[in-house]
């Protein structure tokens, strides 16, 4: 059974920081692509970031670039989202993805496994 499991989101100030990770199981962890989703109210759910399993390659929305940084650990079978400069129109859930492959993907529609997602809130 695969599962992935997101931690490490809650409230922030403006400005702050926050670094969200994403536990994998039951996959070729090695062999996937991850990617980051958030999803805020009334919204469709928007790619944030992604990472492949080889060189790896990063690829991230223009909405985050210079601010998020992702990595992966393949050993330990995580991915993390380092997230710098919060703002107020950061608030979502996030959500952790996989998909098969090295490509980098965009669209929800191209990412085969998703976690539960956890909620950051950017708010003074």
């Amino acid at each position: 059974q695969v599962q992935l499991v997101e931690s490490g989101g809650g409230l922030v100030q403006p400005g702050g920081s926050l670094r969200l990770s994403c536990a994998v199981d039951g996959l070729p962890f090695s062999t996937y692509t991850m990617g980051w989703f958030r999803q805020a109210p009334g919204k469709e759910r928007q790619f944030v970031a992604s990472i492949s399993w080889s060189s790896p390659r990063t690829d991230y929305s223009d909405l985050v670039r210079g601010r998020f940084t992702i990595s992966r650990d393949n050993a330990k079978k995580t991915t993390s989202l380092q997230m710098n400069t919060l703002q107020p129109e950061d608030t979502a859930v996030y959500y952790c993805a996989a998909r098969s492959g090295n490509l980098p993907g965009y669209s929800t529609a191209s990412y085969e496994y998703w976690g539960q997602g956890t909620q950051v809130t950017v708010d003074s």
